[in-house]
């Protein structure tokens, strides 16, 4: 029936008058309020009152207020939804709007200007929500303690807006739409409810359902408003100008207009109408361009990143996760697809915690081919069901090297590896941590085995082992990094030694399982052998004991250690082609060949039933990871042979002129070991320069303040006091830093000895003086923990000062004693300089800062392009970046016993078997002791000078092939690479020298080339009749004695002192961690200094006095050494 105008008034006119008139109520009360406060404040007011309230009605206006607040309270709680209850009231207040907004659409299809008897039955039905709403109200209006703000709020204006109107429909027995259209508005509470629901629990879930209720809440209201003007025509036309337009037609209107498009089909004719369309376009514009496209895009990315990766049967993919970056996966996908380039069939997962970038986005659609991102977290297992990290090959965990929180990085990474574990215990991980005392966390993992492939690429261990073994011996840094580095880059060299440089840069350690013809020769022989005839360079093997059953790497072993069937050879070739041919040679089909490149797969019947193992399958590690006291004993270096009974033996093992008659040692015997240190004994002062006078010692420059994050100077330490070198031979090592953080790193330092605090810094000369520099053999400049920086050039500021500060400094030669001058002219300097430069070692953590020392090199020749690789620093080996680091998470999937080498070798001969034995301290030391030959005689890096040293006396010795084979056969000592001055015939003030990695068997050799080489420890390099050997040279060698003519001293030498025979006798113990050697070896040696000898390492000989005399075998091998007779 239609519907009076004065009905309509009444319905509008009772929410308006609801509103107007509870706001100035409000209004009076709080101004009433504030004006008791305000005479409370008036000098005898606020007495009166407060005796009036205490006498009369103190006593229940307490008891009231208790009791309101209880009452308060407990509603508050209510309204909040934190208890069931609360929750319950909360979720039926908005099913019962949607409920009353439901009715409203169904009365909507009746024209507005009438109005529906109360004969329908959806009257009541609203009627009954209403009550229950104006309770809520009620509720929320106790609750509240800013009355007039609450009145504002938008869900108060709702009910104040909806609720009054149908009490007067009761009261007038007749319903009207009115403004209940306005009970959409909440549609905005949908967030909350379908999180109290646990409907929603992600954060995207929770964007995407506020965006969705913003959205439909807007059109509906809008939609209503529309409706009603619509319908009803301009109150003051009377409703002339109205039209008939349904609520459906309202929202397609309103849709039209919020996305600019606009018909013209269903157009507004009323004034309000067309009013309430301006303004409303206005606000549509932010609404459909923010808030439209915001919602398409969480819901895309939710199906595109949030899908579950899908296994394919036989086919392997690997999980990465971690820091997912645009440089740390451009940086794993370069090296990871390079290894197998053109025959990939690994997949990469990668599992990021955030939605990729634009830029990775593109990096992983020109890579879609072999990856797949998912969105998620290791931490979940939800996640990692997600990416069926059950049935991956492995899990690898990149962590992000410039973080301004080391700890905390690798904390999280640490979590990742528990969080797998505890999912999958099989899964096989390879993480990357960047500080090597939270290594000892990961084996503590109970599902943790290296026996299925876990392993451990530790930044600080390697970078600072890489930056020890520069200190040893120069250029050795830069020839092991070459090892690793992957130069793609196109370079057209301009002057020679830049072309061999390059040509040095294209070698890489490569291993290879050796033919079984090699099987029962010994190491130089096999090593001559494939230089020879296959023209590989064979530096390592894999042996295993015969005694413990485990394997080890052994770097240049001696002749005693016989190659067995199914040996592991590790090569420095340049690619895979070229070191098959080990495996592939066969003495019988290949005796008649001389060219390398013609050695394939023969017919030969021996070999048909060989396996064919690939350069670069991907291994599982298969080796036994328990280390032992009872284990140290085993022969890693030398071997262990059964003792002949009728046959006397002899080893030709060099003693010491100025061996000491002790030699301390850690329990492991790989490092040199003194008692702790207090650290006020090591602090040197400026002033005190002349009580100090160092001499061919290691100064390393340490940035830090007392709450920068820890480096781990006891990685650069370990491998400067390696057991392979003598007491004599280390070097002092000098610190110039902050005490403050100096004190810090005390505490894992105050074992080794011979190492010094010089508080300061290395940006002031007077400081660097201080600590003798110009006499130094190596000035290290490390770099600190990151900080915080928006620029990444600025992460090396201090070092690049500190370099420029050292590089600046110029020392005399003429002031130099003659031993001194020989160091610096065999080296470095050419023979008529007058001036040179403090050799020194500079790390860059960002490669690109390198044009900002390459100043420094003095030559205008240097590579296209900044690449720190290809720079003329780092070609002299003056500077190094750990960035090639990120290539071993590669190199440790498809192949971990490259990784263990370069541990071996940068670590000063620490491998994976050790981990668990350094763990149980802080220093790697316990309370026990070893044997000291049973770790100690391993063979360590030297470069050696052509002329000065027993390499002189090899002849021929005009290419490198020659030298090779010479050294070998004669010395025992593997000749790795050359150390060449840039321009030989040139004499300028401070001549360079460049690195050339494992030159060519026809390679032309100079005068004043030094090699680099791997010594064996007992081995002397220095010829008898130099009367004073050069102190730089003899970086990794000791003297030699004569020839031993008299056997009678040799028949009481300790078993200790011999290098081949078994470690079966056991050492007197004069302390808990001291090594010593009894009285009875120091006579011997005291006498055996008289002998001559000119023995190598590796032979052995029966000797005899006149022919009458043999030497004498011990019986007592269990006996201490102390025991035995004179």
């Amino acid at each position: 029936m239609p519907c009076p105008s004065e009905i309509q008034v009444a319905f509008i006119l009772s929410s308006f008058v609801t509103f107007f008139l509870g706001l100035l109520i409000l209004l009076i009360f709080r101004l009433i309020w504030r004006t008791i406060k305000k005479w409370q404040n008036i000098k005898g007011t606020g007495i009166l009152l407060e005796l009036l309230l205490t006498k009369s009605i103190g006593n229940r206006h307490l008891e009231s207020l208790h009791f309101q607040g209880i009452f308060r309270n407990h509603i508050e709680m209510l309204l909040s939804a934190q208890t069931f209850v609360g929750q319950v009231l909360v979720i039926l207040v908005f099913v019962l709007s949607i409920g009353s907004l439901i009715i409203y659409f169904i009365n909507s299809s009746d024209p507005v200007g009438s109005c529906s008897s109360y004969e329908d039955k959806t009257i009541p039905i609203d009627l009954t929500f209403n009550v229950f709403f104006s309770f809520y109200f009620g509720l929320r209006f106790v609750a509240a303690d800013d009355k007039i703000k609450f009145w504002l709020e938008m869900n108060s204006i709702v009910d104040i807006f909806t609720v009054p109107p149908t009490f007067i429909s009761y009261y007038l027995k007749s319903n009207w739409l009115g403004l209940r259209f306005l009970r959409a508005l909440r549609l905005l509470e949908l967030p909350q409810i379908l999180q109290i629901l646990r409907a929603i629990r992600t954060s995207n879930a929770v964007k995407f359902s506020k965006l969705l209720s913003i959205v439909l809440s807007t059109w509906f209201t809008a939609a209503g408003f529309i409706h009603l003007v619509e319908n009803s025509g301009d109150p003051w036309l009377k409703g002339r100008n109205s039209q008939n337009i349904s609520y459906f037609e309202s929202i397609y209107l309103v849709m039209a207009t919020t996305s600019t498009v606009g018909f013209g089909d269903v157009v507004a004719k009323t004034s309000l109408g067309r009013t309430f369309i301006m303004f409303f376009t206005l606000g549509s514009l932010v609404l459909f361009a923010n808030y439209v496209p915001e919602m398409v895009e969480l819901f895309a990315n939710k199906r595109k990143y949030t899908s579950a990766y899908e296994v394919v049967k036989g086919k392997k993919f690997i999980v990465v996760c971690g820091n997912i970056t645009v440089d740390s996966v451009t940086a794993f996908l370069r090296n990871f697809l390079r290894h197998k380039a053109g025959e990939i069939n690994i997949e990469i997962v990668f599992l990021g915690e955030v939605p990729p970038s634009l830029e990775l986005e593109t990096i992983f659609k020109c890579n879609m081919a072999y990856t797949t991102f998912v969105s998620g977290s290791a931490l979940k297992w939800d996640d990692l069901r997600r990416v069926a990290v059950e049935s991956a090959e492995a899990c690898l965990i990149i962590a992000n090297p410039l973080c301004s929180d080391l700890q905390a990085e690798d904390t999280s990474n640490i979590m990742r590896v528990l969080s797998i574990k505890n999912y999958c215990p099989n899964t096989r991980i390879i993480i990357q941590i960047l500080q090597s005392h939270n290594k000892v966390f990961l084996p503590k993992i109970p599902s943790w085995s290296w026996s299925t492939g876990d392993n451990i690429i530790c930044f600080a261990e390697l970078k600072l082992g890489f930056i020890a073994q520069g200190c040893l011996v120069p250029g050795m840094c830069t020839f092991l990094t070459s090892l690793f580095v992957e130069q793609n880059k196109k370079v057209f060299p301009k002057q020679p030694w830049q072309k061999y440089f390059f040509n040095g840069l294209k070698n890489k350690i490569l291993t290879q399982r050796l033919s079984d013809d090699f099987a029962g020769m010994s190491f130089p022989d096999v090593s001559r052998l494939c230089f020879v005839k296959l023209g590989l360079m064979l530096i390592a093997i894999e042996h295993k004991s015969t005694f413990h059953g485990y394997c080890s790497l052994l770097l240049n072993p001696p002749v005693q250690v016989k190659l067995r069937k199914n040996t592991l050879g590790f090569f420095i070739a340049e690619s895979a082609k070229e070191v098959i041919r080990a495996f592939f040679y066969c003495a019988s089909c290949h005796n008649d060949i001389f060219t390398p490149e013609l050695i394939g797969k023969c017919s030969c019947k021996t070999k048909v039933h060989r396996h064919f193992p690939g350069t670069t399958v991907m291994v599982k590690k298969n080796t036994v990871r328990e280390f032992s006291d009872s284990t140290v004993h085993d022969c890693m270096i030398w071997g262990q042979q059964k003792m002949i009974s009728n046959v006397t033996l002899t080893t030709r093992t060099f003693l010491y002129e100025a061996e000491q008659d002790s030699d301390h040692l850690d329990s492991s015997g790989m490092f040199h070991w003194c008692r702790a240190t207090a650290l006020d004994s090591v602090i040197l002062k400026r002033m005190d320069k002349s009580k100090h006078e160092f001499r061919d010692h290691v100064v390393a420059c340490v940035f830090g303040d007392a709450t920068s994050t820890l480096i781990g100077l006891r990685n650069f330490v370990m491998p400067l006091r390696a057991s392979s070198y003598t007491r004599m031979e280390l070097k002092d090592i000098v610190f110039i830093g902050s005490l403050d953080y100096l004190k810090r790193e005390w505490i894992f330092l105050r074992n080794f000895p011979r190492i010094f605090i010089l508080p300061g810094s290395a940006l002031f000369p007077q400081d660097l003086h201080a600590a003798n520099i110009e006499e130094c053999s190596m000035c290290a400049v490390l770099s600190s923990s990151s900080k915080a920086s928006s620029n990444p050039a600025l992460v090396d500021t201090e070092n690049i000062m500190a370099t420029l500060n050292i590089g600046s400094l110029r020392i005399s030669c003429s002031d130099q004693s003659p031993e001194e001058s020989r160091r610096d002219s065999a080296y470095r300097f050419s023979g008529t300089s007058k001036y040179r430069r403090i050799p020194m070692l500079t790390e860059l953590k960002n490669p690109s800062n390198i044009h900002y020392i390459e100043q420094l090199s003095g030559l205008d020749e240097t590579f296209s392009g900044t690449s720190l690789h290809l720079s003329t620093s780092f070609s002299t080996g003056t500077v190094f970046s750990g960035s090639f680091l990120d290539s071993l998470l590669a190199t440790a999937f498809y192949n971990y016993h490259v990784l263990e080498l370069l541990q071996m070798l940068v670590t000063g001969g620490i491998s994976s078997q050790m981990e668990q034995h350094f763990d149980r301290s802080v220093c790697g030391m316990t309370n026990h002791g070893t044997s000291l030959t049973s770790e100690r005689m391993r063979c360590k890096l030297g470069i050696l000078s052509l002329n000065e040293t027993i390499l002189s006396d090899i002849k021929p010795r005009q290419t490198f092939g020659q030298l090779f084979c010479g050294s070998i056969d004669n010395f025992g000592i593997l000749c790795l690479g050359l150390y060449r001055m840039i321009d030989e015939e040139e004499n300028k003030p401070e001549q360079n020298r460049f690195v050339i990695t494992r030159p060519s068997n026809t390679f032309k050799l100079l005068p004043s080339d030094l090699v680099f080489c791997a010594i064996p420890f007992s081995t002397s390099c220095y010829k008898l009749d130099t009367t004073s050997p050069s102190p730089y040279e003899t970086i990794n060698i000791v003297r030699t004695s004569e020839k031993p003519t008299n056997t009678n001293h040799f028949s009481t030498i300790n078993p200790v002192s011999q290098t081949t025979q078994p470690l079966t006798t056991s050492v007197h113990y004069l302390e808990p961690k001291t090594i010593s050697i009894s009285d009875s070896k120091q006579t011997v040696l005291t006498q055996s200094r008289k002998l001559p000898s000119q023995t190598y390492l590796g032979e052995t000989e029966t000797t005899r006095e006149n022919g009458k005399e043999k030497m004498k075998e011990s019986t007592e091998e269990n006996a201490p050494a102390s025991s035995k007779p004179n």
